[in-house]
């Protein structure tokens, strides 16, 4: 069409430009483009497609290791197993679990000394841990680490006054889903706890109190 509308445009340009992109589209092996008259035509070849198409959906890995030292079953399940390496890069990097102060995961903290920064790359680690063996021990289960976690946060307890002052908090029984989690995390809940009247800020909280003491400061 292109040609058609524009006669002093060259064929030869026009095939330069489809034929580079039949290779960007990879069809070039079994798709040919020629010009007649001004017109562009597209065959394949239709033994070589089919050819390829017997090979989709495969892939190779090669590897330098000898087959005394790893036959090709062994090779494929650590190439899969790079999938849990990226996963405990993902899980390092979210907010699964809180772990650290003003920030959630391996991410640029503003710290400089290099006791700080390896101790926030420890609790990193640690936290990654507990996430890594939750999976483990939720794997029966048709949830998420994060899902579960979500559950749990449901999790509440209940203030008990005695003559208007708050002696305990009292644990409620757990129910449905959130027992087989804490049964299989092998955690079990207290009936109560002791109430010590601390205040716990929460991240969310922390830099409107950062400016009022900064407010105080000036």
């Amino acid at each position: 069409m292109y040609l058609a509308e524009h006669p002093r445009a060259k064929v030869e340009g026009a095939l330069r430009h489809v034929t580079e992109y039949g290779r960007k589209l990879k069809v070039s092996k079994w798709v040919t483009i020629s010009a007649t008259d001004r017109v562009l035509e597209v065959s394949q070849d239709e033994a070589v497609l089919s050819e390829i198409e017997s090979l989709d959906g495969c892939y190779v890995l090669k590897t330098d290791l000898s087959c005394e030292q790893a036959d090709k079953e062994t090779v494929h399940a650590r190439y899969k197993d790079l999938a849990l390496v990226e996963w405990a890069f993902r899980t390092s990097k979210t907010v699964e679990l809180d772990l650290s102060a003003g920030q959630a995961g391996m991410r640029p903290i503003h710290v400089r000394l290099a006791t700080r920064t390896r101790g926030h790359a420890l609790v990193v680690m640690l936290g990654y841990r507990i996430v890594q063996e939750l999976a483990k021990r939720w794997d029966s289960l048709d949830l998420t680490v994060q899902e579960g976690l979500d559950e749990l946060g449901s999790l509440c307890a209940t203030e008990v006054r005695v003559h208007g002052s708050v002696r305990y908090n009292k644990i409620p029984t757990p129910r449905g889903t959130l027992v087989e989690l804490l049964k299989l995390a092998d955690v079990k809940l207290p009936e109560a706890l002791p109430c010590r009247g601390v205040v716990v800020a929460t991240r969310r909280k922390l830099p409107e109190r950062r400016r009022k003491h900064e407010k105080q400061s000036t």
